[in-house]
């Protein structure tokens, strides 16, 4: 996929053709009230695939490694799409003293052809009970993961910016990078923090509640996006992964 710009998050087609109309670069499909990588339903996937498919390069929120199913890929994985997504992500909540990679792997095995890997690395990761983010991170280069997420877990929390110690979400995208990984940022980031994301150095910045009416709940709107688009630099490398 072309890695790079802004992804926005959408939960159905008419937010999809608002994130197309507003110029994201990327979009993702999720379902919000299922958490904070909430997987969406088959009939929202193959909705949004539909406006979006030849058009720009989709991914998908997989949600939990501990809330997957043991015995085969979820039902909108595998579905028929007109393509597939380019990536799936896939967090690690509660993972903490479990087998994780292993289980990690197992998972990355069950993806549908074409679809890449991408580890979530939490930056509240005590809150989440998850994996320090720098072991999310080496184990994302071991596993061959596309990129690395570094996300929030807490959506009623503090955002990216707050959730962890100052200077650690720019060393996680070194660290990132440094480990051939491609990174987005993403967790409660506003329509003006959006500079100071990109300033940590990312490949792409991951939005929806600064580009919806109402927070993260409510719907994605065009002229936010365009706004976010223009909040971003001027160049981004066009990187494909």
């Amino acid at each position: 996929m072309r890695w790079r710009g802004l992804l926005v998050s959408v939960r159905d087609a008419a937010e999809a053709a608002a994130a197309l109309a507003g110029g994201a670069a990327i979009i993702d499909i999720k379902e919000p009230a299922h958490g904070p990588l909430g997987r969406p339903g088959p009939d929202a996937v193959a909705a949004v695939n539909a406006v979006v498919a030849g058009r720009r390069p989709w991914t998908l929120a997989g949600g939990e490694l501990l809330d997957l199913p043991r015995d085969g890929a979820p039902t909108e994985w595998c579905a028929p799409h007109h393509d597939p997504p380019a990536a799936i992500k896939i967090g690690l909540a509660g993972a903490t003293g479990t087998d994780w990679e292993r289980r990690l792997a197992a998972v990355f095995a069950g993806f549908p052809p074409g679809s890449r890997p991408v580890a979530v690395a939490y930056a509240d990761w005590r809150r989440a009970r998850s994996p320090d983010p720098g072991d999310v991170i080496a184990a994302a280069a071991r596993l061959g993961c596309a990129a690395v997420l570094v996300d929030t877990f807490d959506k009623s929390a503090a955002g990216l910016f707050d959730a962890c110690p100052a200077g650690s979400p720019a060393a996680w995208v070194r660290a990132a990078h440094g480990a051939s990984l491609r990174v987005a940022v993403a967790g409660r980031i506003g329509l003006e923090e959006i500079p100071a994301a990109w300033a940590l150095g990312p490949d792409v910045v991951a939005v929806r509640s600064a580009v919806c009416s109402n927070g993260r709940f409510g719907s994605v709107e065009a002229a936010l996006v365009r706004l976010a688009v223009a909040l971003g630099p001027a160049t981004v490398a066009d990187v494909t992964v």
